[in-house]
């Protein structure tokens, strides 16, 4: 059976999106060489963005669509943003080029106007980083709560 390029294309972003095992999003990320700096590991704003989209998939595939729940925030609180509230870090050990990474997010705890994650980037069963990430939902420069489609895919998740 020969697949369509629709067919195809869905296949190659899901696969971009990783996949959510056991309340756990897992996503894997290649080191390439514009990933490392002059010594040869991996810069270490690189793992952040590596977290970033780790998070954007994660809800993603949560069925948090991000236009639709732009286009829900916008209308509960026009001007909003969600921002990196806080961040802990521990880097552990460095990555390398050509490394195969995957990135471990999982909710700790949603509030109403914030979401506690902890994040991982291993390389095979080493672990890399150990971050706790506090993402905060603001509009017109105030906390404001989540918008509720979200908070209940992160809270079911939780629960899983």
């Amino acid at each position: 059976m020969t697949a369509t390029p629709a067919h195809s294309a869905a296949a190659d972003a899901a696969a971009l999106d990783g996949r959510i095992v056991a309340g756990r999003h897992r996503m894997h990320v290649r080191v390439y060489y514009e990933d490392t700096d002059f010594s040869g590991i991996v810069y270490h704003a690189n793992y952040l963005r590596y977290m970033e989209r780790s998070r954007s998939n994660y809800l993603r595939l949560l069925g948090a669509d991000q236009h639709a729940l732009f286009a829900e925030a916008s209308a509960e609180a026009p001007g909003f943003a969600f921002v990196v509230r806080a961040m802990q870090l521990e880097f552990l050990k460095p990555a390398r080029m050509d490394d195969l990474l995957e990135v471990v997010t999982a909710p700790i705890e949603v509030r109403g106007a914030s979401i506690t994650m902890h994040q991982e980037v291993r390389r095979g069963e080493e672990l890399l980083i150990d971050a706790r990430v506090k993402v905060a939902f603001v509009a017109g420069g105030k906390a404001q709560r989540i918008p509720k489609a979200l908070r209940i895919a992160m809270k079911a998740d939780q629960a899983g």
